[in-house]
């Protein structure tokens, strides 16, 4: 089974409206896929509103947990916890912040803040996250992402080695763009053999962590 926690469509940076993506990850063998665009305080609202609606229509027709969400990106980090706050409040049932990636030019303090916040729920692409900050993730029970993303993807190792030694749960997801990016069996066993997991971590982290996050989801639709 696939589960996909950090989507984009044509309401951010991606290519395809949301039901059509939900639709492509059916096809894809998925189970759960979060729509999660990309968001700042003048969209959040039109955002969430309309992704939530095409996912209830996946959900009452298809077998697929479609779930609305949002990324938070590029944000000022002193501002993270408000707008993930609001977020939640709209009706997103999954928040992501943006990561210090070492692919983007990400304000210093964004994981920080993140791994601190109530009200999120995924640190996106972390980069070379501190022992610190994934002890708070830990603490916090927020989720650090290994990707499939290329760029994104090259602190995978430093990512696992890190939740590792401060127990802090792992998901991967392919934060894709358009249907070519959506996870596949060998695009998830690339990451974990790349991320040089053992195989009672890859258990936790292809089953056992994204039921976590489900059962929290479906609390909130």
């Amino acid at each position: 089974m696939l589960y996909d926690f950090h989507t984009h469509t044509f309401y951010s940076d991606g290519v395809l409206s949301p039901i059509e993506l939900i639709r492509r990850a059916i096809v894809q063998g998925y189970s759960a896929i979060a729509i999660t665009d990309h968001v700042a305080v003048g969209s959040i609202a039109r955002v969430i509103k309309e992704i939530s609606d095409d996912c209830a229509l996946a959900r009452a027709y298809w077998n697929i947990l479609a779930i609305p969400g949002v990324e938070i990106t590029h944000v000022p980090p002193q501002a993270i916890s408000e707008i993930a706050k609001r977020a939640k409040e709209l009706g997103a049932c999954i928040v992501v912040v943006h990561g210090e990636t070492s692919a983007e030019p990400v304000e210093k303090g964004t994981n920080l803040a993140a791994v601190q916040s109530a009200y999120v729920d995924i640190l996106a692409h972390p980069g070379l996250l501190t022992d610190e900050e994934a002890s708070l993730a830990a603490r916090n029970d927020i989720f650090l992402e290994l990707t499939s993303r290329k760029g994104h993807s090259a602190t995978n190792p430093h990512v696992a080695a890190v939740s590792h030694k401060t127990k802090a749960k792992l998901l991967i997801s392919s934060d894709a763009h358009d249907e070519r990016d959506l996870l596949t069996p060998d695009s998830v066993e690339i990451v974990l053999a790349k991320s040089k997991l053992d195989p009672q971590q890859r258990k936790r982290i292809i089953e056992g962590n994204p039921q976590i996050l489900i059962e929290r989801v479906k609390k909130l639709l």
